[in-house]
């Protein structure tokens, strides 16, 4: 099948190498030239695990394409795929920022040839996917078309695997002739008998935000829970493990630290809230967690000068990690662009490492932050360390050296990848989330 990818992001790169993979022709459309150039050339403009090498091998095997011209893409494809960004309002105000996929809709109706399936693949408000057919229809009135909602469930660092073996399938669909298409086109996943949940079209919208404010409540849920644990001398990550077990609650998405960042939770929560109360509703709860998550950040902050006795003016503080969650460089709404100007401002000295977030972290933190090449580096004569983002190579530092190079043994760990003995044995003052 012939399809269309408008938007080379983090979605529509990862989304459209999949299709491919499947056996699929893809182009991927995208009005940056200057990414077009860099996707042609074989270099990829974000990092995935495994996504470069997957591109290499559908572009070299003719399934996936580049190009800036949708007259190239749109008239051929049975599907056409919009994704592209959504984020929060410059207005400021939480709701998603659909500018681009109105444009995207209105320049693709032009060439639209035969009959077409108008996929949403961005995560967008319900009544999205009626405003993109009516600016189609507005556009090219002559078009044979259906649009469908298909959301995302791609967690970064590992959205090759979720692709390929996603936990369900949601298309929002009005047609058979629609849902016959991207039943097609997700053919490849009956053999590991994927669930494909067909819906309306509002219901796929709304089941995207339902789940990322579901998930952002959990995580701001047992962030709380750490903060009483604190109180009353409990431990937060064997608590976790007590009510993880627990079939109808689940171990996923229980690990407390300095709150949920990301390119999703923090606008989808926003966006979600903005679009019930236009209905006239309301979602407590939501709106709680989201209150939650900018206090966590806050209290890390007291956190490390506590652990600091009190002041963070004048000492050199080893920051280990600095994007959102491992095995990605998105810094959007990482923990880190809160706590570190927090810490800068009262005059501490940040020397900061992370594997592959460091040119992204210096587009959005102040200057004044020192960046080194080695986590090692980045503790010499440091009086405390702050373990940020659990990567692995972070998981296994050699305490021993850390010791030796560091002129104050504080060792703050805002994960809790480290059993506090492991470090209080060797002298070092630990400091975690959520316990004694």
């Amino acid at each position: 099948m012939k399809i269309a990818m408008i938007g080379t992001g983090y979605v529509g790169l990862v989304t459209g190498t999949c299709f491919a993979e499947f056996g699929h022709h893809v182009t991927c459309v995208d009005n940056v030239e200057e990414k077009i150039t860099t996707l042609q050339k074989g270099d990829i403009p974000i990092y995935e695990p495994g996504l470069d090498a997957l591109v290499a091998k559908n572009a070299a095997e003719g399934r996936l394409q580049f190009t800036t011209d949708l007259a190239e893409a749109v008239p051929d494809a049975e599907a056409v795929f919009i994704a592209v960004g959504t984020p929060t309002s410059r207005r400021g105000d939480g709701y998603a920022d659909l500018t681009y996929i109105y444009a995207a809709a209105k320049e693709l109706a032009e060439h639209l040839h035969g009959y077409t399936v108008i996929v949403d693949k961005s995560t967008v408000p319900v009544g999205t996917a009626r405003q993109v057919a009516r600016i189609i229809k507005e556009t090219n009135s002559a078009a044979d078309f259906d649009v469908a909602s298909n959301p995302e469930f791609l967690r970064e660092g590992a959205a090759l695997a979720d692709f390929m073996r996603p936990d369900r399938v949601v298309i929002g669909v009005e047609s058979e002739r629609s849902e016959q298409v991207l039943r097609e086109i997700y053919q490849p996943l009956y053999l590991r008998d994927t669930p494909i949940v067909s819906t309306s079209i509002e219901t796929a919208e709304l089941t995207k935000y339902a789940a990322n404010a579901f998930l952002a409540v959990k995580i701001s849920f047992i962030n709380e829970i750490a903060s009483v644990c604190e109180a009353v001398g409990a431990d937060v990550t064997d608590l976790a493990k007590g009510i993880g077990m627990d079939g109808r609650i689940g171990s996923k998405f229980l690990h407390p630290g300095p709150g949920y960042g990301g390119s999703c939770f923090p606008k989808d929560t926003l966006a979600l809230m903005r679009l019930v109360q236009e209905y006239g509703e309301n979602l407590r709860i939501v709106e709680a967690a989201v209150e939650v998550n900018a206090a966590q950040k806050a209290r890390m902050v007291k956190k490390i000068r506590d652990a600091l006795n009190g002041s963070e003016t004048g000492k050199t503080i080893a920051v280990l990690g600095l994007t959102f969650k491992p095995e990605t460089d998105d810094m959007r709404d990482a923990p880190a662009l809160t706590i570190l100007p927090a810490l800068l401002e009262k005059g501490a000295k940040l020397r900061v490492h992370d594997p592959k977030g460091m040119e992204e972290a210096k587009k959005y933190l102040p200057e004044g932050i020192e960046y080194v090449d080695d986590a090692y580096a980045a503790c010499q004569r440091a009086d405390a360390v702050v373990l940020m983002t659990e990567w692995n190579q972070y998981r296994a530092l050699d305490l021993e050296r850390l010791k030796t190079d560091m002129k104050e043994l504080t060792f703050i760990d805002l994960r809790n990848v480290y059993e506090p003995t492991s470090l209080t044995s060797l002298g070092f003052n630990y400091v975690g989330v959520g316990r004694k």
